[in-house]
């Protein structure tokens, strides 16, 4: 009886290791949103406000996942914990943000938003 595995049939058993185009596109996403990571932090430093700060560590922590995937092609992360901080950032991520969100007042009262009464000429 023939043993094969899933690795034997794509040449290796190593999944995502060594793959020199995820590596790439790694690479150039961490290189984008490293420049929007030292972006925001210019424009936190700028304006010295706590929702700047919060996008900036949102934006940091969305680089901090360039470097666990590039852990995980080299087969420095395991998958699972590849998946387990992945995620986890993508909630903190989400969650950074929606506090910003939730945090900015506008400079402004808003105008409401009304169809039934449109004073438009």
């Amino acid at each position: 009886m023939i043993n094969l595995q899933a690795g034997d049939i794509v040449g290796h058993t190593s999944g995502v290791e060594e793959s020199l185009l995820l590596l790439g596109v790694i690479i150039l996403a961490g290189i984008g949103t490293g420049i929007l990571f030292v972006g925001s932090i210019l424009a936190a430093w700028q304006r010295k406000e706590v929702r700047y700060i919060l996008i900036s560590a949102a934006v940091g922590a969305l680089f901090f996942r360039s470097f666990v995937g590039i852990g995980t092609v080299y087969g420095l992360v395991p998958m699972t914990t590849h998946h387990l901080v992945e995620h986890s950032l993508d909630f903190l991520i989400a969650a950074l943000v929606l506090y910003a969100v939730y945090r900015s007042k506008p400079s402004q009262p808003e105008r409401s938003f009304d169809i039934d009464n449109d004073s438009s000429p």
